[in-house]
Formats: structure tokens, C-alpha cells, sequence
């Protein structure tokens, strides 16, 4: 069984896959960042000061575990902001992805092994 288990962790789609979920998690936290730090006070800003994760409409009161009369609110900015995130991140993912395939495709094709480029040769001269 540990055999096992060495083989797999061992393969590349593994270790790429580990690499991968690191470095995604620190990119999600520079995009969280900009939008956080940069992006939403802009916007904010645009519609009268107002901070999107604040936005909520009180449905009542209730009664939390110390007693404590608490405002329940439902929190639709957290929500907007949440929204925003996925949609930058997603973006700025396209973009990503959009770059790496313009470079693959720049780059030329392999060339094929002489033994194929032979064996071309040889049928294109017995179909002649």
C-alpha cells in the first residue's frame, strides 16, 4: 500500500495539481486584494461614500447565546462583493489563459523524425 501511494503522489498530474492549488490560493489573495483595497472604494466612492461589504437590510432582532439583542441583517453587499471577486478572478484568468495559448501557438511544431520524413518520401515515389 505505501508502494502504491508513492506511485501516485509521485506522478506529475499530482504534484502539478498541488502546485497549481498553492499558487491559485495566493493569486486569489492579491485579486481579493484588489478588488478589497483598490477597485471597491473606487466604486463605493461613485455611489456616495457607501462600503459594499456594509450593505445589509435589518429583518429584526434576535437573541444571540449571551442574552445580547443583535440585529438580524441580511447582508447583500457581502454578496455584491463576493460577486465582484469571482468575476475579476475569472477575468483575469481568461486573460491568463488567453496568453499561454497565443504563446503556444507561436511556437513552430516539432519537426518529425527523419524516419517518417523518409518513409513520406518512399510513398509518395511508389504512388508515382
Amino acid at each position: 500500500m505505501w508502494k502504491e501511494f508513492k506511485e501516485f503522489v509521485s506522478k506529475g498530474n499530482v504534484l502539478d495539481l498541488a502546485v497549481g492549488v498553492i499558487i491559485g490560493a495566493a493569486f486569489g489573495k492579491i485579486v481579493g486584494s484588489l478588488v478589497d483595497d483598490l477597485l471597491m472604494p473606487i466604486v463605493g466612492m461613485l455611489f456616495g461614500g457607501a462600503k459594499f461589504s456594509d450593505l445589509a437590510i435589518k429583518l429584526g432582532t434576535i437573541t444571540n447565546e449571551k442574552g445580547e439583542i443583535v440585529a438580524n441583517l441580511l447582508k447583500y453587499g457581502s454578496f455584491i462583493q463576493a460577486i465582484v471577486d469571482f468575476l475579476i478572478l475569472a477575468f483575469v484568468i481568461f486573460l491568463i489563459v488567453k496568453f499561454v495559448n497565443k504563446l503556444r501557438a507561436a511556437e513552430p511544431p516539432p519537426a518529425p523524425p527523419a524516419s517518417e520524413v523518409l518513409l513520406g518520401e518512399i510513398r509518395d515515389l511508389l504512388k508515382k
